[in-house]
């Protein structure tokens, strides 16, 4: 029986993305005889334009089925002036949560061709290989209660909720300890334990956890502190958990360590590995329709869903092979683009990933 993937390119370059990442999973489909699918759809700011919400409930049901999402990217200054509860970014936050997908696996692997675009000197990233695992589907971004409210004195106050159950922080640290048991055997976990209640109940339950894990070496660290770690010293970390918020801002620094967002792909996992696939950037308005945007991180994130949901390591290693191969022959997108390199687009980086694909 075939496997069913559903493509949601989404806003801004998402499309243009999305367009080139496709490419390569036909591809890989018809190499690898993989027996996938594809079908499509649209979320985020695409979808209020078409239905007047951020994700509707047939797609919903689409993605449901599936045994996989494709995601591009959500957003742009079109809707921002809409009401919140139905802006772009409300439809990804929905889809995590209703697709239960509580794992955010992010890794950030500097390929050696691009140490020159890192902001770091190339001996502090060189050899860098770091995977940070995020809570998704708690914490500060689906705390209630969250709202404005008027003060006495007539001022207006806005406050949100940081909640964290002990069932929500123990699943994700055994997907922590799970990645790092299968990698360098250490985890750092990163919380505000000295500050907020959520953390101190965080690093207590990661305690517990780690007892079942006696091969792995845990770590605790504080927010502020594991940021200021990730630029001086990145090369200490192998995996790092933590949560929603302090997960999406590590996330993104980590990423600027590789080089460029645009190399950083994701996978948001159920209990079940189930996935959802995307970039690690957004959909960056400024540059859309310009066809400069990079499409490696959609590309690996075809890689990283063959790898995680279907277990088809040799597709998954093949496309990661065909992306170190562009990267040897000198082709780089504006974002990755050093001195004596050729500056190319976005559908000639992806046809160039599909011409090194078709000829492993």
């Amino acid at each position: 029986m075939s496997k069913q993937i559903l493509i949601l390119p989404g806003d801004g370059i998402g499309p243009e993305i999305m367009a080139e990442a496709v490419k390569v999973l036909e591809l890989a489909n018809e190499k690898y005889q993989l027996g996938f699918e594809l079908s499509h759809d649209v979320i985020g700011g695409a979808a209020i334009d078409k239905h007047g919400v951020p994700l509707a409930d047939e797609t919903l049901d689409r993605a449901r089925a599936a045994d996989a999402v494709l995601l591009g990217a959500v957003g742009g200054p079109k809707w921002d002036a809409i009401e919140r509860d139905i802006r772009p970014e409300r439809g990804l936050l929905k889809i995590r949560s209703q697709l239960g997908l509580f794992a955010n696996l992010r890794p950030a692997i500097l390929y050696p061709q691009l140490a020159d675009a890192s902001s770091l000197k190339p001996e502090i990233v060189s050899g860098l290989d770091i995977l940070i695992v995020r809570e998704l589907t708690g914490g500060i971004y689906f705390g209630a209660p969250r709202g404005t409210r008027e003060l006495e004195n007539g001022e207006r106050q806005s406050y949100d909720t940081l909640p964290y159950s002990e069932s929500e922080i123990r699943r994700i640290a055994r997907v922590g300890f799970d990645m790092a048991r299968v990698r360098g055997k250490k985890l750092c976990s990163v919380d505000k334990a000295n500050v907020l209640a959520s953390s101190q109940l965080w690093r207590e339950v990661v305690e517990q956890v780690a007892k079942d894990y006696p091969d792995v070496e845990l770590s605790h660290m504080y927010v502020d502190n594991a940021a200021m770690q990730l630029v001086r010293a990145p090369k200490q970390f192998d995996v790092m958990v933590t949560d929603n918020m302090f997960g999406d801002i590590l996330s993104d620094e980590a990423s600027m360590l590789t080089g460029s967002i645009g190399m950083l792909p994701s996978a948001s996992l159920d209990a079940h590995n189930k996935g959802m696939y995307e970039p690690c950037h957004g959909s960056a308005p400024d540059i859309a329709g310009k066809g400069v945007a990079n499409p490696l991180a959609t590309i690996l994130s075809v890689s990283m869903m063959l790898r995680y949901s279907f277990n088809q390591h040799t597709a998954a290693d093949a496309i990661e092979k065909a992306v170190s191969l562009v990267l040897d022959q000198g082709l780089r997108t504006g974002d990755i683009w050093s001195e004596g390199n050729a500056k190319v687009g976005t559908q000639e980086m992806g046809d160039a990933v599909v011409a090194a694909l078709r000829n492993l």
